[in-house]
């Protein structure tokens, strides 16, 4: 009789954690992602840092190929002794 009493409490818990959720799955909800803004390129030359552009081209300074400038690293934290 125990047994059975268990096994009821058992199905019952387990029922009720199952229609608990209101039938959303949390896993597969991506309606709430966080939306990745793109990151904007910009060309420079590099021997003249000071002109930037949003597209490749040529230097209007010297006629050199603009390159990608690279995001700015962090500097690393200098450890004081």
């Amino acid at each position: 009789m125990k047994k059975a009493m268990l096994m009821a409490v058992a199905i019952l818990f387990s029922a009720a954690t199952v229609f608990a959720t209101n039938g959303t799955n949390p896993v597969s909800d991506t309606t709430k992602t966080k939306k990745v803004k793109p990151v904007k390129v910009q060309y420079t030359c590099t021997m003249h840092p000071e002109v930037l552009s949003d597209k490749p081209g040529k230097c209007p300074k010297c006629g050199m190929a603009l390159v990608k400038k690279e995001p700015a690293k962090k500097k690393a934290e200098t450890m004081k002794m």
